[in-house]
């Protein structure tokens, strides 16, 4: 077990059992406090405060809110100390609206972080930045969808600094996959990487809450490979990882609902972490207030120890 998996392995076990610990001592430890090991809980909800406030007006590609966005997720990089993947962070594109036929100018953000031991073989974790907009006078805040997603893509990101992943990893904001998926699309379509290196793609949209405290990982179903990586995986109290709507199962289909899509399209894996769609989905009631923070911790949390598995067998 190399050092890196073995110092997570001891934060996830003083996390999720803590057996070894008098009872008073584990009820003073939030599950806040514990998560600061791994990343600042605190960081990840103000991240979400911000890019769901009504002064971004909903984030719609392209539109005042939209930029302001952009250049807070860049700001956000840069603040972690993670490289641009490009000359820039951003990736520029342009497309024409499905319906509208309007020319869109949007832009992904990416991020690198070297692989320790596999450089040249990339993990792209992606969350989009973008949201749906104003309509009829009302603010879209999108704050589950997906700022959330976005938001931990920099908790993930501050857990890199400790522990450096064996594969390189870029950490991509994509634009405009509320317009189609268009980022993601981009990106591929550009050749910014060969589709030999990538080696997976990690997915997070809508990560920010659940009633019933289930988050689902869409993937292991369709690419056998990755099965090992949630199996006899410790989650935290109270919480639960579930497979599935990958096609297989009767259920809702995701496998091209979000970013992982066009990863999918070209036979790269995909792992896509999401909750059941709540009755704010796409509704200008997905605010900030609405987001749960121990879930949500959890959820970052788990997402991480299942990267830490896949960096490890791929």
């Amino acid at each position: 077990m190399n050092t890196k998996y073995l110092s997570l392995y001891f934060v996830l076990l003083l996390t999720f059992s803590c057996k070894e610990q008098p009872q008073e001592t584990i009820e003073k430890q939030s599950i806040a406090e514990i998560e600061t090991q791994l990343f600042d809980s605190d960081a990840l909800l103000e991240r979400v405060k911000f890019l769901s406030l009504d002064s971004l007006e909903g984030r719609k590609t392209g539109e005042k809110g939209g930029l302001i966005a952009r250049q807070y997720v860049v700001n956000q990089f840069e603040k972690l100390n993670i490289a641009p993947f490009l000359k820039s962070y951003e990736q520029p594109f342009t497309f024409e609206g499905r319906r509208d036929k309007k020319t869109y100018e949007g832009a992904n953000v990416l991020g690198l972080i070297k692989g320790s031991e596999k450089p040249n073989a990339y993990i792209v974790i992606s969350a989009h930045y973008d949201h749906v907009g104003v309509n009829k006078g009302e603010i879209y805040n999108g704050a589950d969808d997906d700022a959330s997603g976005t938001s931990a893509l920099f908790a993930i990101a501050e857990y890199f600094k400790n522990n450096p992943p064996k594969h390189s990893v870029i950490i991509a904001a994509f634009d405009a996959e509320e317009l189609g998926l268009q980022g993601a699309k981009f990106f591929l379509e550009a050749n910014t990487l060969s589709k030999g290196q990538i080696v997976l793609n990690i997915n997070l949209d809508m990560v920010g809450r659940n009633d019933n405290n289930e988050l689902y990982v869409v993937g292991t179903n369709l690419y056998k490979q990755l099965q090992p990586a949630i199996t006899d995986l410790e989650l935290p109290k109270n919480f639960k990882l579930l497979t599935g709507h990958d096609g297989l199962d009767g259920k809702q289909n995701w496998v091209s609902s979000s970013d992982h899509g066009p990863f999918h399209k070209q036979d790269i894996p995909f792992l896509y972490f999401g909750v059941e769609d709540h009755k704010d989905y796409h509704k200008p009631t997905d605010v900030f207030e609405k987001i749960q923070p121990e879930f949500y911790a959890k959820a970052v949390t788990t997402i991480i120890s299942v990267f830490e598995k896949v960096d490890d067998s791929l």
